[in-house]
């Protein structure tokens, strides 16, 4: 009978959750055989006691087994980050529809496009749609309150639908034609397009048929500048999905195709100890990142994993089974995979034309990738690397890296200065380190004085470059500082997902500190063997030496001002003469009474006060 069975250890920990077609004889061969490769000879070595459930359908075994993985994520279990965060080009259900990008779940008000690799493609996509076909971008209570053209009309980027600029139906086709060419129809919004021209000069509506030439242009050039490699006339959606191993690792490329277009690939790395070790088959490495990655818990009615699964899967390698009598066949996925799709997916693993080409790209994206990990994995690098892969952070590469980090330092109180130093391109930027004043808070409040730094840092975050916008910020500090930054991001719209808060541990020893994070994510204690808690403590001490060397400095300055005017009879020109004449507070000590009687302005008996106030 099918089923599932879950493996654990003396601990009562789990070690590894596997589906069978015959339960019975899949769980017993464990035992009987006697030539286990070394893997599974050590969880064999560490399994205490075992479960199993019973299912009615082999199917319904692979669906159990892949929500298992994803809930309790044993370690002889190959795992893939379940990162479903795609971003997604938008059409909202508007009268006169938004052009947007978006992240999150879909609704069924709006039409998607997508899902895209990352959010270049997507920023690139939306540039192309506003450059061809005007299409509105600002959110609705701007549409609707507006009273003029915005600068994106006087650019040609907008047709300005908000003050009337075309009709609803007009600003309709245009959106028609910008859906059509994201399901990659190019040919007909072409055609369309030139009709649609020659129509309005022969109504000698000239100006009209200006747009529609320059239109036609645009587009045609768009797709010019694609058509060397990754525009395919009729292709529509599909996935390529090349697997490569090297040195004990491997990697899974995902090379994407929307509407024809090629829009970049996105290399997965598993977890788990099957990720290393004995070499794992192309099938079950397929299998696995397959069902991890389109599959979602169907009981859950309309899942958004839906939209992620193309109608083409191309495969460097078939999902044939290579597996014991007691396993379930690639059958078993491919309908399971058509059942959460809704419709037919079709898979392939020798693909001709412009496919071949692409699985042929993706598989040498595939070995590139390994090799730029393998060479991440000393020194600097692997830090960077190791906290990239904890936070989940979507990078091409480690130098697009940039974590911002802010440190308050005061001495009960007085002289209160905030720090923040930057960690971008694999190294400390401290040419790129910045100090504040904090003013105008209760002497001692910490949270304040966050509040203000963070405030200040990033105003005008939205005028930043891309590379000057940071990935990860590091708070030090625990809950309450973390709570700060989330109100101050949240009041300008930021990701939240940003923070990170570094709480310090039992004896403010290094690697025992806790991550911190406010979206709402657990805790991690990395441990003091984790490479990337070393990169974030290396960081954080940086800040806080930035920080007191200012705040000593800044203390220094005002107690040499402050002790000149507590002598009575020293004002401010008179303080500033001393300082002048004897280069500070420390010459002016020096300095005998006729030295200090010879300042313009201090007499004898002033010098005398001025000698036994500083002695």
């Amino acid at each position: 009978m099918p089923g599932v069975y879950r493996f654990f250890d003396e601990a009562g920990q789990i070690l590894y959750v596997g589906k069978a077609r015959n339960l019975k004889k899949r769980v017993s061969s464990y035992f009987q055989r006697t030539q286990l490769s070394p893997r599974i000879a050590l969880m064999v070595g560490k399994i205490a006691r075992y479960e199993t459930t019973v299912t009615r359908t082999e199917t319904e075994a692979l669906i159990l087994e892949n929500n298992l993985i994803k809930e309790l994520a044993p370690p002889f279990n190959i795992l893939f980050r379940d990162d479903k965060s795609y971003p997604y080009v938008m059409l909202t259900g508007h009268e006169y529809p938004r052009l947007a990008s978006y992240r999150g779940k879909v609704d069924k008000r709006h039409h998607y496009f997508g899902p895209f690799p990352n959010s270049w493609a997507v920023r690139n996509s939306v540039q192309i749609l506003q450059r061809v076909f005007r299409l509105r971008t600002c959110e609705d209570s701007v549409f609707k309150n507006r009273s003029r053209p915005c600068l994106l009309h006087q650019i040609h980027r907008c047709s300005a639908p908000c003050v009337g600029r075309l009709s609803s139906a007009q600003y309709g086709q245009d959106v028609a034609q910008a859906t059509r060419f994201l399901e990659g129809d190019h040919s007909r919004v072409l055609t369309e397009l030139e009709k649609e021209m020659q129509l309005h000069s022969e109504a000698m509506e000239f100006e009209m048929a200006a747009v529609l030439r320059d239109r036609i242009a645009d587009l045609s050039s768009v797709l010019q500048q694609q058509s060397m490699d990754t525009v395919a006339e009729g292709e529509g959606d599909v996935d390529i999905i090349a697997v490569a191993q090297m040195e004990g690792m491997i990697c899974v490329n995902l090379a994407m195709v929307r509407g024809g277009r090629h829009l970049g690939d996105r290399a997965y790395f598993p977890k788990g100890r099957q990720a290393s070790g004995d070499l794992l088959t192309p099938a079950e490495i397929l299998e696995a990142f397959i069902t991890q990655h389109y599959l979602d818990d169907l009981a859950e009615g309309e899942s958004a994993s839906a939209h992620l699964i193309p109608s083409v899967l191309i495969l460097n390698h078939p999902l044939q089974s290579s597996l014991d009598e007691g396993e379930s066949s690639p059958e078993d996925l491919q309908e399971l995979i058509n059942l959460q799709a809704g419709r037919k997916i079709t898979f392939l693993h020798q693909p001709q034309g412009q496919r071949r080409h692409w699985l042929g790209m993706a598989e040498g994206n595939a070995k590139i990738a390994l090799t730029k990990r393998l060479v991440e994995t000393g020194g600097q690098l692997a830090r960077a690397r190791a906290l990239a892969d904890v936070l989940s952070l979507e990078l091409e590469s480690l130098e697009q890296l940039r974590i911002e980090c802010f440190d308050i330092s005061h001495t009960s109180g007085e002289a209160t200065q905030a720090s923040c130093v930057v960690y971008a391109k694999n190294a400390m930027q401290s040419s790129e380190y910045r100090r504040f004043n904090i003013n105008d808070i209760t002497p001692g409040d910490d949270y304040a004085a966050m509040r203000q730094v963070l405030q200040r840092r990033y105003a005008n975050y939205q005028e930043l470059p891309a590379e000057k916008m940071p990935q990860v910020i590091l708070v030090d500090g625990g809950k309450g500082q973390v709570e700060m930054a989330r109100q101050v991001l949240s009041e300008f719209g930021m990701d939240i997902s940003l923070i990170v808060g570094v709480a310090k541990g039992e004896g403010r020893k290094v690697g025992l500190e806790t991550l911190i994070f406010a979206d709402g994510r657990e805790a991690l204690e990395l441990g003091i063997d984790s490479a990337a808690l070393l990169l974030v403590a290396q960081i954080r001490d940086e800040a806080h030496r930035f920080a007191i060397t200012g705040m000593r400095a800044k203390r220094a300055k005002a107690r040499t001002i402050s002790r000149l005017e507590e002598i009575e009879g020293i004002g401010a020109k008179r303080r500033q003469k001393l300082l002048a004449r004897f280069g500070g507070l420390r010459g002016v000590s020096n300095a005998s009474i006729e030295e200090i009687a010879s300042v313009e302005g201090i007499s004898t008996t002033l010098a005398e006060q001025i000698y036994r106030q500083l002695h």
